[in-house]
């Protein structure tokens, strides 16, 4: 027996993280495993049954598949498996079947689970979540942490003077003005006051109704600082009222802001909206990189940093948007001008393409279709000269497809879901992802919107086709080392962390958005809307949004370290780069993506 617990002792040496523990704690860790033998085709492990502990193999090989049958992955000698099932009430979330003869070691459930307690090295990781993140500048802080005071506000019959006295009293420069509800309705400020009662000869007892900002500009409790920022820069204002569902809940001025330093993206915002050319524009946007790399290196989140990456690229198109109406003169109808792909899901990097399209009033005549085709020249070629390159698919609002009426862009989306073929399952792909950049006639999109995720909805048979084709893209699980890299050319040895990285976890979220009839655009809000709709399970949404965390925050971290290094940055990564840690990680990362794919593909949504 003594023996047997010297040879696991030295085998568990050599296997991470078992190396870090204590020579006490490695000795008496061993003497808790249990030895089992396996013949080649015999089960281990089966779904959805009680799991026996945690499995290390120490010689032979293990397949992995999910509970319909769909490999997930080929393990070898010092693979471990089965945490997931621990982690998840003891009940296996796979199953293993053992491919040739093989001795794996059993630890038991409460063995392992003391030792996750006790020893910070096993459980970072057994947890698939990334630590922490920071977020001590304005930019990233949610709003409703942003707000100083509760919401001070007034009726629309107060008057002026009234309204003053509260000002005074509260030591403040503005107010919300509320129905009986506390629906916003308007927000009046000192300066209101100044110029257009004092210095415009009006009695103090008007009513605040006749001088407040109307229906003005509002964000949610949960956007972030660096919308406050980018909104008071653009619009050059200095009080944002807050609002949610309507109702008012606070008000962030620009004394609000002092106490914070304000980030790099809010300057770069700062720098765009006062360019008066696109080649300042583009001296801008090549600062993006290195904004980048200190986002990444103060460990923000991925959804952090993408989203102030592109917050520039919206602040970009909205400056081309004002410089074209300059040129050309006032639109001839409303219009709207939309990002798709990762602009649309608020989802850029330091590689990004312009992916865009154009809504037009349906009363545009052909006539003044010209106009619009210039403006889109214009906006695109200094997108392009920015850095954001032309789409190689040519999904452009230059592209005369993508100008159109609203009335043509319902035809299309009508055709795509009831003759869902190939071409227009792609397209309907990239054109549910669209979100309005510039432009007034915002509402030609949201009734757009509305209409077609409800027609989407009830049409199973596109759904099933959307389902298909969001299974084209398939994370890279191969057999060897648990990566299936790229065989040849420049990127050799590499994964794409792009194609079978981030974009299979946004073709499943579009999915559960057209199950669920879900408005939101961003992947990882998707995929938390679908768990709050119950198109997925809660445990299903948690693994894939940990999964999802995970994948797209390796893929930032390596473009940080590709600019560093004085390179371009693109989405392929190296394996070998990485730690056996980080391989575990991303690996047990990219099952998950498989699992839930192979879900869908059964049309077993994980549902609760």
């Amino acid at each position: 027996m003594e023996p047997d617990r010297d040879a696991i002792i030295a085998f568990l040496e050599t296997v991470h993280p078992y190396d870090t523990l204590p020579r006490d704690e490695l000795a008496s860790v061993a003497t808790s495993f249990r030895r089992m033998e396996f013949r080649a085709g015999t089960l281990v492990y089966v779904f959805n049954t009680p799991i026996g502990g945690l499995y290390l193999i120490k010689q032979g090989a293990v397949e992995i598949t999910d509970g319909n049958g769909g490999l997930v992955s080929l393990l070898g000698p010092r693979n471990s498996f089965g945490e997931r099932g621990l982690r998840s009430g003891g009940i296996a979330v796979t199953q293993a079947k053992a491919t040739e003869t093989s001795i794996i070691l059993v630890l038991p459930a409460p063995t392992f689970t003391r030792l996750i307690e006790t020893y910070p090295s096993f459980a970072r990781f057994f947890n698939r979540k990334r630590g922490e993140r920071a977020t001590t500048d304005i930019a990233t802080q949610k709003v409703a942490d942003l707000i100083a005071r509760k919401p001070l506000s007034c009726s629309a019959p107060t008057t002026v003077v009234e309204a003053a006295k509260i000002m005074r009293d509260a030591h403040v420069s503005s107010l919300g003005v509320v129905d009986a509800e506390e629906k916003l309705l308007g927000i009046v400020t000192v300066r209101d006051m100044s110029n257009k009662v004092l210095a415009g000869g009006m009695a103090p007892e008007t009513p605040v109704e006749a001088i407040m900002t109307a229906d003005p500009v509002t964000l949610p409790p949960t956007a972030l600082g660096s919308d406050i920022l980018h909104i008071m820069l653009e619009r050059r204002i200095g009080h944002l009222p807050i609002a949610e569902d309507g109702r008012f809940v606070g008000m962030i001025t620009q004394t609000d802001l002092t106490r914070f330093q304000a980030v790099s993206s809010a300057m770069l915002i700062r720098d765009v909206v006062s360019a008066e050319t696109v080649e300042e524009m583009a001296t801008v946007t090549a600062r993006i990189p290195q904004l980048l790399v200190q986002l990444v290196g103060s460990h923000q989140s991925h959804d952090v940093v993408t989203r102030l990456i592109t917050d520039i690229a919206d602040a970009v198109t909205r400056r081309l948007l004002v410089m074209a109406e300059q040129r050309f003169g006032r639109p001839p109808v409303p219009y709207l001008w939309l990002a798709c792909g990762s602009q649309g899901r608020q989802e850029q990097t330091g590689v990004s393409d312009q992916d865009n399209c154009l809504i037009l009033d349906d009363a545009v005549t052909e006539e003044e279709m010209g106009y619009f085709r210039d403006l889109a020249q214009i906006v695109s070629d200094g997108l392009n000269a920015c850095g954001y390159v032309y789409c190689p698919g040519d999904m452009m609002a230059t592209n005369p497809r993508w100008c159109q009426p609203a009335r043509v862009w319902r035809d299309y989306f009508h055709h795509w879901i009831n003759t869902p073929n190939p071409e227009a399952q792609m397209l309907a792909s990239v054109m549910f992802d669209l979100r309005p950049i510039g432009g007034a006639a915002v509402g030609l999109f949201q009734e757009l919107q509305a209409e077609t995720l409800e027609l989407s909805a009830k049409n199973s048979i596109f759904v099933a086709h959307m389902i298909s084709n969001s299974l084209k893209h398939t994370p890279p699980l191969g057999l060897i080392r648990g990566f299936a890299t790229i065989r040849s050319g420049e990127h050799r040895n590499h994964i794409d962390m792009k194609h079978n990285g981030v974009v299979p976890v946004a073709d499943l979220a579009r999915v559960y958005a057209l199950q669920g009839r879900g408005a939101a655009v961003n992947t990882r809000a998707r995929l938390l809307e679908a768990e709050a709709k119950a198109t997925i399970s809660a445990s299903g949404a948690r693994d894939l949004i940990e999964a999802y965390d995970l994948i797209a925050q390796m893929r930032l971290e390596n473009q940080a370290h590709l600019i560093k290094a004085g390179r371009k940055p693109d989405n392929y990564l190296a394996p070998s780069d990485l730690s056996d840690f980080e391989r575990s990680h991303l690996r047990d990362a990219f099952v998950v993506v498989r699992t839930m794919q192979s879900a869908l593909s059964h049309n077993k949504a994980v549902v609760s």
